[in-house]
């Protein structure tokens, strides 16, 4: 799997994006005028962790050197996840970041996302209100495209899976595949596809589809 990472920052239109049920589709940098989401490289002094990264992928310049911070947020400075946290007896951060998650109706929503040596935790980033926790042992496998991309789905055999976006989607993998072999001596499944299923609700299975294009990389996501 590659580590590759993207250095580039990037801007989105202010406009709200939201995806309805059906075919989705999502295009980055494009003369084509069809009213995508457009982005364009930013110069401004926006932490990653602020910019509207929303699930758009580009075409990246990768850089090996990025270094792994971890805790994105300073968790210990926020008593309500240190609350949640200590609830479950889980006190060791490995990773907490704002990411973008998409719902079963496919609309896009910022959420936090915490990793511990034993758990995923997706909370709200305004409220730091928990929202859903998911043991490690219950992670079947990872999706991921082969192109150069933030989404990532986190599979759960047991439950509704998860899809997400984040411009440090290598970290999150690395640390997830890190804290399931710590945990359980098990090699966490890493899937590389242009295509793959996730349980986007109860009763709603979704293909994501990725396509190199000129300029960037064009995603879909089907309702099957």
């Amino acid at each position: 799997m590659s580590r590759l990472n993207s250095s580039r920052r990037i801007q989105i239109d202010t406009s709200e994006p939201r995806y309805d049920d059906g075919d989705d589709e999502i295009l980055d940098e494009g003369n084509d005028g069809s009213g995508s989401l457009k982005l364009r490289p930013s110069n401004n002094n926006e932490t990653e962790d602020q910019e509207p990264f929303m699930g758009i992928k580009v075409r990246r310049k990768a850089s090996r050197l990025r270094d792994y911070q971890g805790d994105y947020l300073d968790v210990r400075s926020r008593p309500h996840l240190m609350k949640i946290l200590e609830k479950q007896g889980d006190r060791k951060v490995l990773f907490a970041d704002k990411v973008i998650k998409f719902t079963g109706s496919g609309k896009m929503k910022r959420r936090i996302l915490l990793i511990t040596d034993f758990a995923i935790y997706i909370a709200d980033p305004d409220s730091d209100a928990l929202k859903r926790r998911i043991a490690l042992a219950a992670v079947e496998k990872l999706c991921l495209s082969e192109l150069s991309d933030n989404f990532f789905a986190i599979i759960i055999p047991t439950e509704y899976d998860l899809l997400m976006a984040s411009t440090r989607k290598t970290e999150i993998v690395s640390v997830l595949v890190d804290a399931t072999k710590s945990a359980s001596d098990y090699e966490l499944e890493v899937s590389l596809s242009n295509r793959f299923e996730y349980n986007a609700a109860a009763e709603v299975v979704k293909e994501v589809q990725f396509e190199e294009v000129e300029g960037g990389v064009r995603t879909r996501m089907v309702q099957r």
